[in-house]
């Protein structure tokens, strides 16, 4: 009988800049042996929304490891010096990367790393009661057992109810690039959304109207088109003084704040909005461009003539409480990614602790499991760890507290008070 190879101390599953992270700061441990699974063949992020000139709505240091460790090489500023560009962004005087130029930066740390395995699609994951080991099998035929797993699937991109099934060529904003030359063919493309991405890929269209000619709707469901709130005292809620007093409110008031904190993290940069309506008033100048911006306006139906290749979709004006239609032959969802559990937790579901809403219910320390240390969670915590879950800046500091806790001893020191305000009485 073949001996079976000895576990690992923890099995990373999907690879997004949270778990390319944790791999980062576990690679100079000697004590800790992991291993990444990831299905793509190489690492990619967001690859449909690099639109010229987008950028990162965090600064620099919101990197891999900087704020768990600013001496580690795969830090971005490392990254930059190995490409040569290091003088080159001083003098830019910029600290939020561009969004390719951040991707190619993952993509760079991914390549000095040994833990990492692509093309390796996870089919179920069991659990072993004897050896108390986690058995992870991929499509491959691979198997990997460890005593932990980081779960960092992401999020996939979310189709509202009323697009569900529909037929036809509409885009989620995660495809826009590649889908954009046909999109620009149509007579009129209409665009639903209401945060960065919806406002990025409404400038970029709206560059373009003159020379494609088309009609160009927004549609948001928002009653105004939000900013991203960033003032200072606002940002030291992304610290561990305010995940503490989040985390430690009544499950019901923290859903219920998760809904009126959307705008602190899925607002549009200021800049932008600016922009947009600068962009406007200059394409008006010779006559009214061929543009609407509906707000207010909820998407409640949908609908695909196949016969005249256009959408008929059905929208409600909600503060006057008034339905509308409005049809369109091109249609953008802007409308975001949202948490699925994979399938393949499935055998361990048991194992799993969910709230009354059937979400996953996350531990302080990020675990998800029954024992309170087996089974991790990156970014799917918003209503449990509030707006720093999705901040690529609170990334290295979770993965700092998950080093900790499969340890059993902190590695990087995890910050306890940073913030001058007080959130508890």
């Amino acid at each position: 009988m073949t001996a079976l190879p000895d576990p690992h101390d923890f099995i990373g599953i999907g690879l997004g800049p949270f778990n390319l992270g944790l791999a980062c700061l576990t690679e100079p441990i000697d004590e800790l042996n992991g291993v990444f699974l990831e299905s793509k063949p190489d690492f990619e992020w967001h690859a449909g929304m690099f639109l010229e000139g987008a950028h990162l709505q965090t600064p620099f240091m919101s990197d891999l490891v900087t704020m768990a460790d600013p001496t580690s090489p795969y830090s971005f500023l490392n990254y930059l010096k190995e490409r040569g560009r290091l003088y080159s962004f001083y003098i830019r005087e910029n600290f939020y990367p561009l969004r390719t130029e951040y991707n190619d930066y993952c993509r760079w740390a991914a390549g000095k790393l040994s833990s990492i395995r692509f093309s390796e699609t996870v089919e179920t994951v069991t659990y072993d009661e004897g050896t108390e080991l986690y058995t992870v099998r991929t499509v491959s035929g691979e198997e990997f057992r460890s005593r932990h797993l980081v779960l960092g699937t992401g999020t996939p991109p979310h189709i509202p109810e009323a697009c569900q099934g529909l037929g036809g060529d509409f885009l989620h904003n995660s495809r826009y690039l590649e889908g954009k030359a046909e999109l620009q063919k149509k007579k009129s493309i209409t665009l639903v959304g209401s945060g960065q991405s919806a406002a990025e890929i409404y400038y970029d269209l709206l560059s373009e109207i003159d020379t494609y000619g088309y009609r160009l709707n927004w549609v948001t469901r928002s009653p105004r088109f939000f900013p991203l709130e960033y003032t200072k005292l606002t940002l030291e809620m992304t610290s561990p003084e305010y995940i503490d007093y989040f985390h430690a409110l009544p499950e019901e008031t923290r859903y219920r704040l998760e809904t009126g904190q959307k705008g602190l993290f899925k607002g549009i940069d200021g800049e932008l909005i600016d922009a947009i309506f600068d962009l406007l008033y200059q394409k008006n100048l010779p006559g009214p461009v061929p543009t609407r911006l509906l707000t207010n306006s909820a998407l409640i139906s949908a609908r695909y003539d196949e016969e005249g290749g256009a959408y008929s979709l059905g929208l409600r004006q909600e503060e006057q409480g008034k339905d509308y239609e409005l049809t369109t032959e091109g249609l953008i969802l802007a409308t975001g990614y949202r948490y699925e559990a994979p399938a393949f937790l499935a055998p361990i579901a048991g194992r799993l602790r969910h709230d009354s809403r059937g979400r996953f219910d996350v531990a302080r320390n990020y675990s998800i499991d029954t024992t309170g240390r087996g089974v991790f969670l990156q970014n799917a915590s918003v209503h449990t760890h509030s707006i720093t879950s999705p901040d690529l800046g609170m990334g290295a500091y979770r993965n700092a507290y998950i080093i900790g806790e499969l340890l059993g001893r902190e590695v990087y020191p995890v910050e306890k008070s940073i913030a001058f305000q007080e959130f508890a009485v």
